[in-house]
């Protein structure tokens, strides 16, 4: 298998960084290999924390640490004292790249078997705790060429509005650096103030997840703008039918994916023509991965090539079957179905209720922009059902949405609470924080 300073040669005189300068990101690589291999030579290759905000000086880290044979961890920039607290803890670096935001302390301990030649990638789900997935170039590498394969491609363009240091911004480089396609890298921001690039969007691929889709579609302009991209990968979060239905209306050729920061992003992905022809789904499996399900529906174990070592500095025991805690089932054609997620289930008055059903459902009024159901401690109900919700009209009545819900779900799936709030906490996948609506929602009812 290639290594990573085989591919920096190969595109040495292809101006492939579009938007910034190509050869700056070689020149800034190469420089820091050179140090690092000069300090690997009497020790053990340095730990090294990656939180650049500058996308080149990111990139050029990036290879050169993989280069160079070192661990590194790629961390947000952004993170909070707390966070980076944790982080030092866990990880105690020998160097650290870019903007740690508050000086920490790291404890003198001292792990007896450090872990290196490792890509460290930040995951913390809706917990708010973060743990690093302990990836290689060789597990980044095998999910690169599931995606080609699925899509039967030999170079990736790509255009990234997604952080760098999640895998969903990582992997979109990764395509493009391995099979020498371009990549444009830009904000979010950038792209809803309109920004133009030179550039036939049928040759590229754009991630998102579900909040920024909704955005672009508010916008006439952007979405008409999004129908152009020969693909656009959605996942991060689950998606709402109302938000799908809106895109296959627009003919944005949508694929929506299914994968996580353990199995380096997608291993099940639905093709924009089957989406487009009215297919609900996350799709079929990746030719690199395989999915089982014990009954007809029931929590996902994924085997694949992608498929990471463990948690830093924990290595799996058992690196060939991951088992996740969402809840789905295969249907006959083989395509995957998330129906939820285990931890999320809510038993109140006996009856267990997963709440993705429920947010579905809510969402079919047309009364909210964005809900979470979470379960309150209740001394009847053990659980009461609770929806946190922001109203698309500040008059709207919880009576007029609980109304419309009585010909929808059945009356024991209806929130007892309703909580209003102008906006729901969520991170930059896209994904609620569950743990922070828990101890607003808590909080609140306290009040009460």
């Amino acid at each position: 298998m290639e290594k990573p300073l085989d591919y920096l040669q190969k595109i040495e005189n292809h101006d492939w960084l579009i938007g910034y300068d190509s050869q700056e990101f070689q020149q800034i690589a190469n420089e820091l290999y050179l140090e690092l291999t000069q300090l690997s030579i009497k020790k053990t290759p340095p730990k090294i924390i990656l939180a650049e905000r500058e996308p080149v000086r990111f990139l050029a880290g990036f290879i050169a640490a993989c280069a160079a044979k070192c661990s590194v961890f790629l961390c947000n920039p952004d993170w909070g004292k707390d966070e980076w607290q944790q982080v030092f803890n866990l990880v105690q670096p020998d160097i650290v790249w870019g903007v740690a935001n508050h000086c920490v302390q790291s404890p003198i301990t001292h792990y007896p078997l450090p872990i290196t030649d490792s890509i460290m990638i930040p995951t913390g789900g809706s917990s708010g705790k973060i743990k690093f997935a302990i990836h290689t170039w060789e597990t980044l590498t095998a999910s690169v060429q599931g995606f080609t394969a699925y899509f039967h491609l030999k170079t990736v363009n790509s255009f990234c509005v997604l952080p760098l240091y999640h895998v969903s911004g990582l992997m979109q480089f990764m395509r493009s650096f391995l099979t020498g396609g371009n990549l444009v890298i830009s904000t979010f921001k950038e792209i809803e103030f309109r920004q133009k690039y030179n550039l036939n969007y049928l040759d590229y691929f754009i991630s998102l997840v579900p909040t920024q889709l909704q955005r672009l579609l508010e916008n006439p302009q952007l979405t008409q703008w999004l129908s152009q991209f020969e693909t656009v990968l959605l996942g991060g979060a689950p998606a709402w039918e109302e938000l799908l239905e809106k895109a296959r209306f627009h003919n944005i050729r949508l694929a929506p994916t299914y994968g996580m920061t353990e199995t380096a992003s997608q291993i099940a992905t639905l093709k924009p023509d089957e989406f487009l022809k009215g297919k609900m789904s996350s799709g079929k499996i990746l030719p690199h991965a395989q999915i089982t399900i014990h009954h007809l529906t029931g929590n996902i174990n994924i085997q694949a090539k992608s498929l990471a070592l463990g948690y830093y500095p924990q290595l799996w025991k058992n690196q060939d079957d991951f088992s996740v805690d969402d809840i789905g089932f295969l249907d006959e054609e083989g395509y995957l179905h998330i129906s939820g997620r285990s931890s999320d289930k809510i038993i109140t008055g006996g009856e267990n209720i997963y709440p993705a059903e429920i947010e579905i459902a809510i969402r079919k009024t047309n009364l909210i922009i964005d809900v979470c159901v979470i379960g309150i401690p209740d001394k009847y109900w053990g659980q009461a059902l609770t929806a946190i919700y922001i109203p698309k009209n500040s008059n709207t009545s919880t009576f007029e949405i609980q109304n419309q819900l009585k010909s929808l779900i059945s009356n024991f799936k209806i929130p007892k609470y309703w909580i209003s709030l102008p906006n729901l906490p969520r991170n930059a996948q896209g994904k609620i924080n569950r743990q922070q609506v828990q101890e607003i929602a808590e909080n609140f009812l306290k009040t009460k």
